[in-house]
This record gives structure tokens, sequence and C-alpha cells, in this order.
């Protein structure tokens, strides 16, 4: 594969960001057109060069795998991204493989959820509804 000018940027795009980006954002940094993007980035993971995850309900994004890959998790109300070390979930894989005969990876989905402080607001607004709801019936 030749390394074309477009693929060297968007290459380089991907080394700069913080974590996972969408075709679009890179296009607009890069100033191109994203169809361009697209074409290169499916190219380059057909090559090992780059992978695309999916976090959430939204687009696929792009990374650059490295020496320690990495797998997501996703809070589905404030849609916070945690990076995780692959080796750090391999007890929860070993647990789906024993229970049900799978051997999971979770490096493409996200495992989503909500984060600590949204599933903490989310406590917090039950207990108001229900002091609300119980207050309304007279408790």
């Amino acid at each position: 594969m030749r390394l074309s000018t477009a693929r060297r940027l968007v290459l380089e795009a991907l080394f700069a960001a913080d974590g996972p980006v969408s075709a679009p954002q890179l296009a607009q940094v890069l100033q191109v057109d994203a169809t361009s993007v697209y074409r290169n980035l499916e190219l380059l993971e057909r090559h090992g060069l780059v992978r695309h995850v999916h976090l959430g309900h939204g687009a696929g994004l792009w990374v650059l795998p490295g020496r320690q890959e990495l797998e997501y998790l996703y809070c589905e109300r404030c849609a916070k991204v945690t990076q995780v070390a692959a080796d750090d979930l391999d007890s929860i894989r070993e647990q789906i493989r024993q229970r049900f005969g799978y051997r999971v990876r979770f490096t493409h989905f996200a495992l989503i959820g909500l984060c600590d402080q949204c599933a903490g607001s989310s406590a917090s607004r039950v207990s108001s509804y229900r002091k609300l709801t119980g207050a309304v019936r007279g408790r």
C-alpha cells in the first residue's frame, strides 16, 4: 500500500487525537471531504493500521491499534468514555466463557452503562421521586 498524503494526514490526526474520533471530525480538522476520509480509513483498517469502535448509539469512531489493546466503557447518560486495558476485563471474559461458552472481546463495541456520577444522580432522583410520591399519597 502506498502512503499517500491523504493517508498520512489521517494517520497523523489519529496520532494527535486524545481518543476515538469520527470520520467527520477528522474531515473537519484536516479540511478535506469526509468521503475521502472514510475511503482512507477503510483502506487503513483493511491493512490493520486503524480500527473502528462503536460507543453508544453514535457513528463509528476510529482509533489506532496500540501495543496494549484498549476497550471502552461508555456512559449512556453523559457520554463519558473510559479507556480500559483489555487485561483488566479478563475476569469478566472468563465468567462469560464459563457460563455461556463464548470467548468475548469488547474492542469493537463498548460496554454501556452509567458512570458512578450518573448512577448516583439516578439514585438520588429515584429517592426524591419516592419521597414526592409518598408525600402525595399521604405517607
